[in-house]
């Protein structure tokens, strides 16, 4: 008995769909390639090139794997989705034949009728297409006049790194568009684990779009267009890609500061510099879980640097009320002690601030019942006095630590 065309169609899964999207896709794009203004016409279809070019290699492993089935099976030649799938790769031959004609004409021009030039190119359809794109933008100027008209040229929506920059911008527009409480955390550690991976991508990914527009635009009229925008909040859902730019750097700009603010008051008086803010996202996170973890200094930091840190942050919460739950001072000022040794060969200005801020630990602490955690490091300034004045940061944290034991007993 024959098998029906639907149940053809059922057993080749999604695969039917891609096959119908793409045939939408091939004729769409084979009027593109020729027609005879096809650069202009390219101009206004980047999108669709690039959709054609992404899906490429699964449209091809589709096409094997169903030719394949087709024959093992056989399967009659007069059904729907066998006659799907030769109208599919008709349609590719014609694009392809297109795509490599437009690269000739242009590779003997820019190279004055060398062959060899000409044969020297991409090895697959989805390359070609993608080479195309490339030499129709390097064809500057831009017939159109209107800056904006340009910027959605260069900037198709399904650009990859601006889905990524827009992944990144996601991330960054919930945690912090939400109202600020007074007290309250600025982000959970969930959160910081997300901002330290975000932070990076979303850096790496508009650098590469602000590069994309200044190879393209060689007068730099569409990258200042957008960057004396890019610090407006964004006040409508984007849709074009320049829309799409703009609101992940407005949000990536806002992440930087919120996450640097919050870092620098907890760190305080050493400054994150602005490639450690993920990696100390982290480590902050991973404290919670493990409080005697160790900042590594594979990455960013030095080993001094890393030590710096440790000690900063672990003088920072031993100035604060005390926590609520299980906690030992005894241990806390350990962890302070075995911090400042491996930061023990740290010079430099944020060096010295820490050790002043050392010094006015133990004046205060040496002072007849002052409050067992007073400590701010805005007063550190002034207290170079005679207490300890000499001594390394090691030494300054035994003192520190000396003092506020014996002033607890």
């Amino acid at each position: 008995m024959a098998t029906r065309p639907d149940d053809l169609r059922a057993r080749l899964e999604d695969r039917a769909d891609l096959l119908e999207a793409t045939r939408l896709r091939y004729r769409a794009l084979k009027a593109v390639l020729e027609s005879f203004f096809w650069k202009d016409r390219i101009r206004n279809h980047f999108e669709l090139l690039r959709e054609v070019a992404a899906d490429q290699p699964e449209v091809d492993a589709t096409l094997a794997a169903m030719r394949r089935r087709v024959e093992a099976e056989g399967w009659p030649p007069n059904a729907a989705p066998v006659r799907l799938m030769h109208e599919v790769e008709r349609l590719r031959e014609a694009v392809e034949r297109a795509a490599e004609r437009r690269l000739s004409a242009s590779a003997s021009t820019a190279s004055g009728g060398d062959d060899d030039a000409a044969e020297d190119g991409p090895a697959t359809l989805g390359e070609r297409l993608l080479r195309l794109e490339t030499e129709v933008l390097d064809a500057a100027p831009f017939l159109g006049g209107r800056v904006w008209a340009q910027a959605v040229e260069l900037l198709p929506r399904n650009l990859p790194e601006l889905r990524a920059a827009c992944a990144a911008g996601e991330v960054f527009e919930r945690v912090f568009k939400r109202p600020v409480t007074e007290g309250a955390p600025a982000f959970s550690d969930d959160e910081a684990r997300e901002l330290a991976r975000a932070l990076p991508l979303g850096a790496a990914t508009l650098v590469a779009l602000w590069e994309r527009l200044e190879r393209y635009d060689s007068r730099g009229r569409v990258k200042d267009f957008l960057q004396r925008r890019m610090r407006r909040a964004p006040t409508r859902v984007a849709r074009s890609g320049p829309e799409l730019l703009l609101h992940a750097a407005f949000w990536h700009d806002v992440a930087r500061v919120r996450v640097r603010a919050v870092l620098e008051a907890e760190l305080a008086p050493v400054v994150p510099r602005e490639a450690e803010l993920p990696a100390l996202l982290s480590w902050r996170a991973a404290l919670s879980e493990d409080p005697a973890l160790r900042l590594s200094a594979r990455s960013v930091f030095t080993e001094g640097r890393a030590g710096l840190v440790e000690t900063a942050a672990a003088l920072a919460a031993l100035s604060r009320e005390r926590p609520r739950g299980a906690w030992s001072e005894e241990v806390a000022w350990s962890r302070l002690e075995q911090a400042a040794l491996r930061a023990r060969s740290e010079e430099g200005p944020e060096a010295e601030a820490l050790r002043d801020a050392l010094r006015l630990f133990v004046m205060l602490r040496g002072q007849a019942r002052t409050p067992a955690r007073l400590f701010s490091p805005e007063h550190a300034k002034p207290a170079g006095g005679d207490v300890a004045r000499n001594g390394d940061l090691v030494a300054l944290v035994q003192a520190a630590r000396h003092a506020a034991l014996r002033q607890g007993g």
